[in-house]
């Protein structure tokens, strides 16, 4: 192929499209662009070009001398990405669980990892100490999405969270010092001077990174960059850090670029939310497609090199060294033998130690290196291994250590009202988890009174953020008395919980064009189908409102159920084989045979326990249904 722009498009459909469809089938994204890019490249050939030179990869083929820039860049993204998530503020709240896995954790997986490369996998012991530096990282785009799939309980998700998110950029800086110690190594210098212009250069690099981070907050702090250009800026400014730390010192813009990501993460900037959606973003395009590139620039050569000795390399890799790391690491640090056993196991490796593989293990070549091809083949393997068999099995290995919950997706609702804790109230009996958070102590009394869990505290603040887990929740409900607090909410909870799952009572009133109410934009799905405000839903619920809960049947079926709720009555949610689906004015919820329904309905004139009958004689409205052929019991 030599359509440069037909390649960029098959690359990203193949990209996104993997992304999408993981995401549809709840499946490692990373599995799936690998097997998009091996199809696309050594199976089926489609980037190949016939002009290449013989024995040339074929993505290095088609971009050419752009190949090895285009992959430094991505990476260099990535770990900015990835430094600006960590904030000191959280690291101080972390256990001593978690630092230990960090020092002296890193250091014990770089030994065994070089020990096993060398002794098992056959690498040269320069190969072997750069393999080894790289495998200490555990892939925080890869382990993030495999904790909210589990659901974690907090302090065994918070170890691999913080974990891969540390570990990450410590592994590129691992293969950063033994490549340059090689290099340096090959002009002669001393092994005194080898390492002093080791540690100058990477303090050089580390403190120009701070100095970029530091000016770059303060110019957004002052305003000397509108708020349309930060995201742009802030991106140029990335590579302008990146290729001045390199032309200071070889490859020294990966360890210039996280710290410079770092120190914005800390810098309070109040933009920086923003900022890291956009950053996000921007690392999910590049991941996407670097990966297809990779992944498409192997050849039936590279994947040859893949023999008995790489199988036990990935048994060792996986049943020795992360377990003993993990044990030795973690002695003494008063955690539970079942967190240390899961953690022991889970260690997905994911695009920053393919992409550090091959980018160093084509430098390795290039300098004279045997082996670079083989460490790439062995980095895709490992990546393959530990994604399919962690990714498969934290679920239920999680479930049976009891480290995972066994609910259902919960609901969280923000706004505490007389409406919402009796409808917390009514959730919890139907076995739904469900939490009301507000900031005011006297709005949560009710919800007190009604045996309901309840949070205390601003939802928004970061004190929140180590309070309450939000992995335990698939569900959001704004319905506090603030609209302008409500779409905050929205706005603010939509990329940690997607805005989908968002709900909020209606801030436009009747008029969906009222030009003084909040732009939908700012918003969730509308709760209720009818979009009732807050004050309607307080005044039903002292006018004598109940929620009433319904089976539908087939001797109870969805037509006679709409026909006795009348027009009054409103469905609050529909409970389908295990899942929730709120009602709401965007995606209207249609009840069917087997489903249960939870509807807000006016309390039926009841005297002495005996229902009210229509003028036919029947029930005006048929609550649940216990089982068939079976008449209906009062649930409200």
């Amino acid at each position: 192929m030599d359509n440069l722009i037909l390649a960029f498009t098959i690359i990203g459909v193949l990209g996104i499209g993997a992304q999408w469809l993981a995401w549809r089938l709840n499946l490692p994204a990373i599995v799936l662009m690998a097997l998009a890019g091996i199809i696309a490249g050594p199976v089926l050939g489609i980037f190949s070009s016939p002009d290449a030179p013989p024995g040339t990869p074929p993505m290095e083929a088609l971009f050419g001398d752009f190949y090895r820039p285009i992959i430094a860049v991505a990476v260099a993204v990535i770990l900015f990405e990835g430094g600006l998530q960590l904030n000191f503020s959280d690291l101080r709240g972390l256990t001593r669980g978690v630092r230990r896995l960090v020092f002296p954790g890193v250091l014990i997986a770089w030994f065994l990892g070089a020990m096993a490369s060398y002794l098992i996998a056959g690498l040269t012991w320069q190969a072997a100490l750069l393999f080894g530096g790289v495998m200490v990282v555990t892939g925080p785009t890869v382990i993030i999405p495999l904790l909210r799939q589990s659901k974690l309980n907090p302090r065994p998700a918070t170890l691999l969270k913080w974990e891969g998110i540390i570990n990450d950029p410590i592994g590129a800086l691992l293969a950063v010092l033994v490549y340059e110690f090689l290099v340096i190594g090959d002009h002669g210098g001393t092994s005194v001077e080898i390492i002093s212009s080791l540690i100058l250069a990477s303090t050089l690099a580390l403190g120009f990174g701070y100095a970029f981070g530091r000016f770059t907050a303060a110019a957004f702090r002052r305003g000397w960059v509108p708020e349309y250009l930060k995201p742009p800026v802030l991106l140029a400014l990335v590579l302008v850090c990146f290729e001045i730390a390199n032309l200071m010192q070889e490859e020294g813009g990966l360890l210039s670029v996280t710290a410079m990501g770092v120190t914005l993460a800390n810098s309070r900037i109040a933009s920086i939310n923003d900022l890291r959606l956009f950053k996000e973003n921007i690392a999910v395009l590049l991941v996407s497609g670097v990966f297809i590139i990779l992944t498409a620039n192997l050849t039936v050569e590279t994947l040859r090199v893949l023999d008995w000795s790489a199988f036990w390399f990935l048994i060792v890799m996986l049943f020795v060294v992360r377990p003993l790391t993990v044990f030795i690491s973690t002695m003494g640090s008063g955690l539970p033998w079942k967190e240390r056993l899961l953690v022991g196991w889970i260690a997905p490796r994911g695009i920053v130690a393919v992409a550090v593989s091959s980018f160093f293990g084509a430098s390795l070549t290039a300098a004279g290196y045997l082996d670079g091809d083989k460490l790439i083949a062995l980095a895709f393997a490992m990546v393959f291994a530990t994604v399919v068999l962690h990714g498969f099995s934290i679920s239920p290995l999680a479930k049976a250590l009891d480290l995972a919950s066994r609910e259902r997706p919960g609901v969280l609702i923000v706004g505490a009202s007389p409406f919402s804790a009796a409808l917390a109230a009514k959730l919890k009996e139907m076995e739904v988890p469900v939490t009301v958070a507000d900031a005011s102590w006297r709005r949560l009394r009710p919800v007190r009174l009604a045996n309901v869990p309840t949070y205390y505290g601003e939802i928004l603040s970061e004190v929140t953020e180590h309070h309450v887990d939000l992995n335990r929740y698939g569900y959001l409900l704004a319905l506090g008395g603030n609209e302008a607090h409500n779409a905050l909410v929205a706005t603010d909870l939509a990329p940690e919980l997607g805005r989908a799952s968002i709900y909020q009572v209606n801030a436009r009133g009747k008029d969906e064009e009222d030009r003084k109410a909040l732009s939908y934009t700012l918003q969730g799905r509308t709760f209720l189908h009818n979009g009732a405000p807050l004050d309607e839903l307080v005044r039903r619920h002292y006018s004598g409102w109940i929620f009433q809960r319904t089976k539908i049947s087939e001797e109870y079926p969805p037509e006679q159920y709409k026909k006795d709720l009348g027009q009054e009555g409103e469905i609050i949610l529909i409970m389908r084989k295990g899942e929730i689906m709120f009602a709401s004015r965007e995606v209207p919820v249609k009840p069917e045979t087997g489903d249960v329904v939870l509807a807000y309905i006016p309390k039926p004139p009841e005297q002495k326990g005996e229902k009210a009958k229509d003028k036919g004689g029947k029930d005006k409205a048929k609550p649940e249904t216990a089982a068939k052929g079976e008449k209906p019991a009062a649930d409200a």
